[in-house]
């Protein structure tokens, strides 16, 4: 029997596939993956060089040599199957959002923590090693008290007016979109690298594109004049908050912006200096002092001591998202045989960006500064 982990791959989308790539890249053996039916399995299996032992969730829950289920589908499964494959005693990474609503991704957490089992949440641009740098930097004392923290995160991939996805839908997606897709993630890592709580928060939700294609698609609707439905979630944001501390931080969230691929970019501005980053150009990091700034470069020969774990390759070969997912999937699994990784993504996380998600919506609707983790909601969750 093999000694490396087991693992199934429950969605055969993109993210899917980079799952599957990572689980392969981090040592692990990918025995099956589970599509949306049977005939699909066996065609993604051939697809991916899997076995095709396991075309349906309960087989391969029921196979004891199995030992993690990676979540890819869409939100709305993601509880169903997450709690099944915790039922059945099997470590679990799923795809944020964890849950829908926050209470739900407190039970989830909660029956990990009484199953003994990892549940992880790929928040995976914690990853990025020179994320790393600037996180050592900070607890370091070298930026001082923040000033003012502030980014984006802008995306074009729903700019056409015929762009579709089952994400626009709130009945598979969830209620927000935009931000529950990409603003959770600038949330996340910055909460974790500046070492701060957004405790508060105003925000505001637009949709700029008022109807879309109808259908199953995942990208464009290809049939000129076919039915339309109203887009019922958001397609910007813009949010502003405040920490435990009093510092101001400011966030616009897109993903109808020209141009813009995938641009996670945040800037901490600190009494002693300031860090910038920007997930598109990964391979370097802009700090500023009152006198200058300079621009660090990834580089496995020196930094910090996490930085340099997590540079996979020699400086000047660059790395990416790929390898962030990869470093992910590598600490999960070492988690899982008992070791106690740096950063790792857990239920936790994933229930803390579910509250921050329910905020924004919230102070979208009422117009008002909202608190991310109200103590009704945390009582409610524990019930």
């Amino acid at each position: 029997m093999s000694s490396s982990i087991q693992a199934v791959v429950v969605g055969a989308g993109m993210i899917g596939a980079v799952h599957a790539a990572a689980i392969r890249a981090a040592g692990g053996e990918l025995a099956a993956v589970v599509a949306s039916t049977a005939e699909r399995s066996a065609q993604v299996a051939k697809a991916w060089n899997v076995p095709t032992g396991h075309q349906d969730l309960e087989s391969a829950l029921a196979d004891d040599s199995v030992r993690v289920i990676h979540v890819c589908t869409p939100n709305a499964l993601h509880v169903e199957q997450t709690e099944a494959a915790l039922a059945a005693g099997k470590h679990v990474i799923c795809e944020k959002p964890l849950a829908t609503s926050a209470a739900e991704g407190e039970r989830l957490t909660r029956l990990a923590e009484e199953a003994g089992l990892l549940l992880a949440v790929p928040f995976v641009y914690r990853y990025h090693p020179l994320v790393r740098e600037i996180r050592d930097r900070r607890l370091r004392g070298e930026f001082g008290a923040w000033q003012l923290i502030h980014g984006s995160y802008l995306q074009d991939w729903l700019l056409s007016e015929d762009a579709m996805s089952w994400r626009v839908d709130p009945a598979d997606g969830g209620p927000s979109r935009a931000f529950a897709d990409i603003g959770s993630h600038w949330c996340d890592l910055v909460e974790w690298v500046a070492g701060v709580r957004f405790t508060e928060l105003t925000a505001r939700l637009g949709t700029t594109v008022p109807t879309r294609p109808t259908g199953t698609g995942t990208s464009f609707n290809t049939l000129s004049g076919g039915p339309r439905a109203e887009v019922r979630t958001e397609d910007v944001a813009t949010v502003l908050l405040r920490t435990e501390g009093g510092v101001l931080g400011t966030l616009t969230v897109s993903q109808v912006s020209a141009g813009r691929k995938n641009r996670l970019w945040f800037e901490l501005d600190g009494a002693d200096g300031s860090a910038v980053f920007d997930q598109e150009n990964p391979e370097t990091a802009w700090l500023g002092a009152q006198d200058g700034a300079r621009l660090i470069v990834r580089d496995p020969g020196h930094g910090s001591a996490e930085q340099r774990r997590l540079s996979r390759l020699p400086a000047g070969h660059a790395q990416g998202y790929a390898d962030c997912f990869t470093s992910f999937v590598a600490d999960a699994y070492a988690a899982i045989r008992g070791e106690k990784p740096v950063g790792l993504p857990t239920g936790a996380d994933g229930v803390r960006a579910a509250h921050v998600v329910e905020a924004v919506l919230r102070s979208d609707a009422s117009l008002t500064w909202t608190d991310t983790a109200p103590a009704h909601a945390v009582m409610q969750a524990h019930a």
